[in-house]
């Protein structure tokens, strides 16, 4: 995406493309190899067991024969922005400022595109590093209508996501995230406002909130992630970004009677699934 060699500079380059200075000029922090193959291993650990904290996952671990501390354990997931996924009661403190919104989707039958959408980030692990994938999800269709690659979880890049996802298709009635700071900032929840679209948060911690985004992320490591080994931030978007097109366009969903989600989207049958 970005020439080096071309005459118009790398800064103009990267704002045209609508991506940060920062990941262009980037080379992932040195990580020891041990901490790598630690995280990888974490990462299927925790789609396949969304709801084990530090202490189970260090079991699991020491299982396969990996000595590990658990207190390493914990300091690699927080790296990794992942926790154990269970609904606890809201006694936790939010950001200072931050409103956290009621959930809105529990029972009420999703029936077509635009209806709601929902939002989440990932880890992306790479041969030297980590990134971010923030995604925005059409429920009904399950098409994801932007995306973007950063090397934080800073509020910034998931504004630059929803808005190129308005910009691109309109709005949805609700929109669906976590808890998660990025989310509950005024920068964020004041675009869905400016907008009039209701803003819908999960329970604490809990995953079935938001199971639609989970699977797409369970999709994207296994079919994609984790048959590769990212050498660059670049690498990594353009990669990511070519499964995405097949994930939208070629891939059959059995939720969607075998359609794909571009066909979902924008060839809408009656799709109906209790939320």
């Amino acid at each position: 995406m970005i020439d080096r060699t071309h005459d118009l500079p790398v800064a103009r380059q990267a704002k045209a493309l609508n991506i940060s200075r920062g990941s262009v000029y980037y080379l992932p922090r040195p990580v020891p190899t041990a901490d790598l193959a630690i995280m990888g291993r974490l990462d299927r650990l925790h789609l396949e067991f969304p709801f084990a904290g530090s202490r189970m996952l260090r079991g699991l671990l020491a299982a396969e024969g990996s000595k590990i501390g658990r207190r390493h354990v914990k300091t690699l997931m927080r790296r990794m922005g992942i926790e154990a996924l269970y609904r606890r009661p809201r006694t936790t403190k939010p950001e200072s400022g931050h409103k956290i919104y009621p959930y809105l989707l529990r029972g009420k039958e999703i029936t077509r595109p635009n209806q709601v959408w929902a939002m989440d980030i990932t880890y992306i692990p790479m041969a030297r590093g980590s990134v971010y994938l923030a995604v925005v999800l059409d429920w009904a269709s399950r098409r994801v209508l932007s995306w973007r690659v950063s090397i934080t979880m800073e509020a910034a890049f998931c504004v630059e996501t929803l808005q190129d996802a308005l910009v691109r298709h309109g709005k949805p009635e609700i929109f669906n995230t976590d808890q998660g700071s990025q989310f509950t900032g005024a920068a964020f929840t004041g675009v869905l406002a400016d907008n009039g679209i209701a803003i819908s948060m999960d329970g604490k911690g809990a995953w079935r909130d938001n199971v639609f985004v989970e699977r797409l992320w369970r999709s994207v490591k296994y079919e994609e992630v984790y048959l590769r080994a990212y050498q660059s931030v670049g690498e990594a978007r353009t990669s990511i970004g070519r499964y995405l097109d097949f994930y939208n366009q070629r891939r059959p969903h059995s939720s969607l009677d075998g359609t794909t989600p571009d066909r979902a989207y924008f060839e809408p049958l009656s799709i109906r699934m209790a939320a």
